[in-house]
């Protein structure tokens, strides 16, 4: 998963990305709220790390902008403890809330516990993934629709799920592209978009199908259910 980690002690940053990436997390650092948050429109995360006392906006601040427009789940993180510190925080958008100083052990475990709550559980252990006529199943690498088989290469089977598992969240090139391709690969950029076009002609991702998946100038691409057609079947 990709978290960001919004602190102004470079030393406080190093310690969670170390603690998270040994986990298999992405994490990417940010060391004032106004980089994030031009930054944020060009990526997509999944949950943030979010400190009280920032340079140039108030971490509650930070987090009230932030539930204006997508819910992301957030991990505040502050050395303040007083009771009404932590209603605040709570009452600002906060999903969970530790105090500095930082333990390894339990960071790890507040941060998978809120992902599994927020993404339902199905991060790690869960084979098959249903989505109305669309069924995913992870073992053995396979997709049907409507019951009929389709053939799709590696690839496009993690890109389908991964567009799938985040229906209506909107999704940037660079989490795309470290989540199927990984963040060591050199792919051309037109790659993702060849792999876009083919899943959208073999799922037949069309409104009249009851899905839409549409680029997002500049940032990516978002798959949503188009209600009015949500219980239409997709053909085979």
């Amino acid at each position: 998963m990709r978290i960001a980690v919004i602190d102004d002690d470079s030393a406080q940053v190093d310690l969670v990305r170390q603690v998270l990436e040994s986990a298999g997390h992405t994490v990417q650092g940010y060391s004032n709220g106004s980089k994030f948050l031009r930054e944020q429109h060009r990526d997509s995360f999944d949950l943030i790390v979010l400190d009280w006392h920032l340079p140039d906006i108030e971490g509650p601040d930070l987090m009230r902008r932030l539930r204006e427009d997508r819910r992301v789940p957030v991990l505040f993180v502050t050395a303040r403890a007083d009771e009404s510190d932590i209603v605040t925080a709570l009452d600002a958008g906060a999903d969970d809330y530790m105090i500095k100083p930082l333990r390894s052990a339990e960071l790890l475990a507040r941060v998978s516990a809120l992902l599994r709550r927020t993404y339902n559980g199905t991060l790690r252990d869960q084979r098959i993934f249903s989505y109305g006529s669309y069924v995913f199943d992870t073992a053995s690498q396979s997709l049907c629709v409507s019951g009929e088989a389709v053939t799709l290469t590696q690839k496009e089977f993690e890109l389908a799920l991964l567009l799938f598992r985040n229906l209506g969240r909107p999704l940037s090139r660079a989490h795309i592209m470290d989540q199927v391709w990984g963040r060591g690969d050199d792919i051309p950029t037109r790659t993702m978009d060849t792999h876009i076009s083919r899943i959208r002609t073999r799922l037949h991702l069309r409104p009249e199908h009851g899905f839409r998946l549409s680029p997002l100038y500049g940032y990516g691409y978002r798959l949503e259910r188009v209600e009015e057609f949500a219980t239409a079947p997709a053909p085979g």
